[in-house]
């Protein structure tokens, strides 16, 4: 070392910027544990997933476009509404068509 500044200087300044690594360290930690919380709360929150969902069309009247199950990848969005087993097969008894995806047709035995 041909540093004019003594060895003990040269390692507290060392010290200091691990430190100073160390506290923003802990502070992502911490964001992330506080994240990881709020995500753990949302899901405890979360309503449950209903077993079966009407699609509403756009529009006056908002008509019924098709009959979903509650999981089905397809039925997202601000245009699903819940629905008990028996709305489900009285609006596939009334010819608002099943989704090709999750066919809850065959599921409640709705079969034309």
């Amino acid at each position: 070392m041909n540093d004019s500044r003594p060895r003990l200087d040269l390692l507290r300044f060392l010290e200091r910027v691990q430190e100073r690594d160390l506290a923003r360290t802990r502070r992502w930690i911490a964001d992330e544990e506080r994240r990881e919380t709020e995500r753990r709360r949302g899901e405890q929150r979360r309503p449950p997933v209903p077993d079966w969902v009407l699609q509403l069309g756009i529009g006056q009247g908002r008509p019924p476009v098709s009959v979903h199950t509650g999981d089905c990848h397809m039925a997202k969005g601000s245009r699903i509404k819940p629905i008990t087993e028996d709305q489900a097969r009285r609006a596939l008894y009334e010819h608002v068509p099943a989704c090709t995806h999750c066919n809850p047709d065959t599921i409640l035995g709705v079969l034309d």
